[in-house]
């Protein structure tokens, strides 16, 4: 049974980074898919490990999707930062990480 005299812990945000190449792909976005984009982003503020997140082999980051685009991802628990390091579609997205 919980005690109603103690108040429940908050679940601390986490920061966000957005590297230099991030941003400039959400500025030239449609506002459809940079509003999906950006509410996934701010989402994972409260959830960095949500759902549909994967851990990607070979490197020290997640992804999540929002349609045919994949957000690419590292968490510093820690530190509670998250920074994005890549925005694209999902043919693009990829390549420059091998």
């Amino acid at each position: 049974m919980k005690n109603l005299e103690e108040p429940e812990k908050e679940a601390k945000d986490y920061n966000l980074v957005i590297k230099k190449s991030p941003k400039k792909f959400l500025e030239k976005l449609d506002d459809n898919n940079f509003d999906k984009i950006d509410d996934k982003i701010l989402g994972l503020k409260s959830e960095p490990y949500p759902r549909n997140s994967k851990k990607l082999i070979g490197f020290d980051c997640y992804r999540v999707r929002v349609g045919d685009y994949r957000i690419l991802y590292t968490v510093n628990a820690k530190e509670f930062n998250i920074t994005i390091l890549d925005i694209n579609n999902r043919k693009d997205v990829y390549k420059k990480k091998k």
